[in-house]
């Protein structure tokens, strides 16, 4: 069963659709494929999960457009 949400194939980010505890797999659907990425924080639901690297200055992608820029660098499975 999924626990992320992807909105948009262009996104790095998921959305948590429960609560997240580090360690657990968050598996979301991008076209036909099944993915996880391993949290590696506590994320609340309705947060967001980086399910890629995402460079210090680089944008935070949700709803396939930039929502945001990264204040530090932010490692796959990080909140």
């Amino acid at each position: 069963m999924a626990r992320g949400l992807l909105v948009d194939s262009a996104d790095n980010v998921v959305v948590a659709l429960s609560d997240i505890s580090p360690g657990d797999r968050v598996e979301f659907v991008r076209g036909d494929d099944s993915l996880a990425v391993t949290a590696r924080d506590s994320v609340k639901f309705g947060h967001k999960i980086a399910i890629a690297p995402i460079a210090a200055g680089g944008a935070v992608t949700k709803y396939g457009q930039p929502i945001g820029v990264a204040t530090t660098a932010i490692k796959a499975g990080q909140h």
